[in-house]
């Protein structure tokens, strides 16, 4: 039995019109079209922004092996690729579309000649103005650059091979109001962003691709700061088998921002910031799909993007045979892991959580004294209750336990004094200043020169001196219990310096 059945083919200007509302941003539209390049075996890739008002342009040249007529031809009609085709392993693509569906995001004409090796230039265009206004099927291509236009093309002539994308009557980046400031500001933002993306296969002394940006090459930006001497902590690399290949993680705690300067700090926030930045990076033939978040997981609830575990980064490795049981989109921008890898994911995620947490809430600290010994004596004890957590001074410390030590029968005074503290501390004022602040409240001795009155080197000075001269203790065993005490495990030096500076004068008498 035959069933009936309807042509029913897609109007070219309302499908085309379609297809530019994917969201893509500049950065990610670039990236899509660079991957192309890079999949051609290319070493150098040249992006380049043409201010002109509105008849302002972007181009994008690279190297690459280059096409022949007919495989321009493919390349630049929708849908002529199946996703579901074995490709190379180095292949960035997947859907045959990303080409024409990123340049549409920008622009109303694409241009796109190639130079095969040996071969002569091929040059074909699409206009979405020319197919708007056609009463015909609209499907058409048109042959060579814009009238005008073909200057823009010619760079691709001084290449033995390879391929230029032209973006002409960019509607959707130059709009009313629009300036040369902003479009400088465009090409600051793309900067930031193709640096993250390609960064794996920018970096090293022999990168795989050089990629300029108006005539400026692009650094990598390494958002696992590999290398850096105060990072905290990286994991080795877990492997895990899947059915559509295998995966690799290596997790990451960054340093905090004590341990930064100012221009490390702001570089390693990357292109949205801090908290923003955490979580997962997820990566295909070294180049970033995902940039940050959970990718969902979480214990009873998905995690959100918080403050405590912006020092977490993970990078996750999948192959290109695993986009679709990671579901990656026509613009590879997201991914779901799946069920079979969840487990495994959030094992590996929540010990990086807890440990990035730890160096937030120490700023960095890594609760070690001189010499490696572990810190004992920490100003601060968490009770852990049935109704929450609650924080008291530990009497145990040096400096507090010298106190009520010296004042004998007033240690009854000192105790209360203690526990008004305990009591008044401004709890909430500390969480809502963090929130406001994106970063831990500083400590007293933080910004404060050593040699300050109130600065470190006095508190010290003042609890060595008192451990050796009214309590007896040997200058041994006094650097180590200070070695040992919170926060002077961050001042090793300054320690071992003690014995000497116990020779200056202390309130105008000598030691």
């Amino acid at each position: 039995m035959n069933e009936r059945t309807r042509y029913a083919p897609p109007r070219a200007d309302a499908m085309l019109e379609a297809l530019r509302g994917l969201g893509y941003s500049t950065a990610s539209a670039l990236a899509d079209v660079i991957d192309n390049g890079v999949s051609a075996g290319a070493t150098e890739v040249h992006v380049a922004f043409d201010w002109d008002g509105e008849r302002s342009r972007i181009s994008i040249l690279d190297n690459g092996r280059g096409m022949t007529d007919a495989e321009l031809e493919v390349a630049m009609t929708l849908g002529a690729k199946n996703p579901l085709d074995d490709r190379a392993a180095n292949d960035l693509g997947r859907f045959g579309m990303g080409l024409k569906t990123a340049s549409f995001s920008q622009c109303r004409s694409l241009t796109v000649a190639s130079r095969p090796k040996s071969g002569s230039v091929s040059c074909l265009r699409w206009d979405l103005d020319a197919i708007a206004a056609s009463r015909d099927v609209g499907w058409r291509i048109f042959e060579g650059a814009a009238r005008g236009s073909e200057a823009f093309v010619e760079p691709l002539n001084a290449l033995h091979s390879g391929t230029i994308v032209l973006w002409e009557k960019l509607d959707r980046i130059v709009t009313l109001g629009y300036t040369l400031n902003h479009f400088a500001d465009l090409v600051d933002d793309v900067e930031l962003r193709l640096a993250m993306v390609f960064h794996r296969l920018l970096e090293g002394k022999n990168p795989v691709i050089r990629l300029f940006l108006n005539g400026k090459i692009v650094s990598p930006w390494d958002p696992f700061m590999t290398g850096h001497p105060s990072k905290p902590w990286q994991s080795p690399v877990a492997k895990i088998v899947t059915a559509s290949g295998l995966v690799e993680a290596q997790c990451h705690v960054l340093p905090h921002k004590d341990r930064l300067s100012d221009d490390e700090f702001r570089r390693a926030g990357g292109a949205e910031g801090w908290t923003s930045q955490q979580g997962f990076y997820v990566y295909r033939s070294h180049r970033l799909l995902l940039a940050g978040g959970w990718l969902g997981i979480g214990q009873g609830r998905a995690w959100n993007r918080e403050e405590p575990h912006r020092l977490a980064r993970i990078m996750l490795d999948i192959p290109n045979t695993a986009d679709s049981d990671w579901k990656i989109d026509v613009k590879k921008s997201t991914a779901r892991p799946p069920v079979s890898v969840r487990p495994w994911l959030t094992k590996l995620a929540e010990d990086t959580r807890e440990r990035a947490r730890r160096v937030f809430a120490f700023r960095g600290s890594p609760m070690l004294g001189l010499g490696g010994l572990k810190v004992e004596h920490q100003a601060w004890r968490v009770d852990r209750l049935k109704d929450g957590v609650r924080y008291r001074i530990d009497e145990r410390h040096p400096a507090v336990a010298a106190v009520i030590e010296a004042v004998g029968g007033n240690a009854g005074l000192v105790r209360a004094m203690l526990r008004v503290v305990e009591e008044t501390v401004p709890v909430q004022r500390i969480w809502l200043d963090t929130a406001e602040n994106k970063d831990t409240p500083m400590t007293g001795f933080s910004g404060v020169p050593e040699t300050a009155p109130d600065g470190v080197r006095t508190v010290l000075l003042t609890l060595f001196r008192d451990m050796v001269g009214r309590r007896g203790m040997s200058v041994e065993m006094a650097l180590t219990s200070l070695s040992m005490t919170e926060p002077f495990q961050n001042y090793p030096n300054l320690v071992a310096s003690l014995p000497s500076l116990a020779t200056i004068p202390a309130e105008g008498k000598a030691s």
